[in-house]
């Protein structure tokens, strides 16, 4: 498997657990949950996926970046989120900007060559992305580590986890 298919199997499947655990999520009062005063909820997650995605593209791509009105501040690094529905634009905004941000930066991977995945990034660029393909790669990590918050609040809400312990065995 080529460094590109991993990058993109990674997205995906990181992508796929995220969706599938904010499907659980219905009402505003449900996106906005917070366990605690100052955690990350649902919404917030989804909004700072898009928003993070959209920072990696204006750094491999910026003619393809797209920033939402509000959205970096909302969800952005340093953003602190609120328990009020209000303080939010509709779930489904949100969503579709969080999943348009996806389907970019995936079709920006999809042109890159092997060549293009190894080309330096510039200077400024963070530390922790050395190389082009590193910024594929990151978005994968850093989903995962926010969507393990979202799942605190996914059981806080009462749904089980996806995948349940096996039954142990009786001795």
């Amino acid at each position: 498997m080529s460094l590109k298919d991993r990058l993109r199997r990674q997205l995906e499947q990181t992508r796929a657990y995220s969706e599938r655990l904010l499907a659980a999520f219905h009402t505003p009062e449900q996106w906005t949950h917070q366990v605690h005063e100052r955690a990350n909820h649902a919404l917030w997650f989804a909004g700072h996926m898009g928003v993070t995605d959209n920072f990696f593209i204006s750094l491999v791509d910026p003619s393809l970046a797209r920033e939402q009105e509000d959205f970096p501040a909302k969800f952005g690094i340093g953003s602190q989120p609120t328990s009020n529905p209000a303080d939010y634009p509709a779930s489904g905004e949100v969503l579709t900007y969080m999943r348009d941000r996806r389907g970019t930066f995936l079709a920006l991977l999809d042109r890159m060559s092997d060549e293009e995945l190894a080309r330096p990034m510039p200077a400024g660029t963070p530390d922790f992305l050395p190389d082009v393909g590193s910024v594929f790669q990151a978005a994968a990590w850093h989903e995962g580590l926010h969507v393990g918050q979202v799942t605190v609040a996914h059981r806080a809400l009462g749904h089980d986890p996806f995948v349940l312990a096996p039954p142990k065995a009786s001795h």
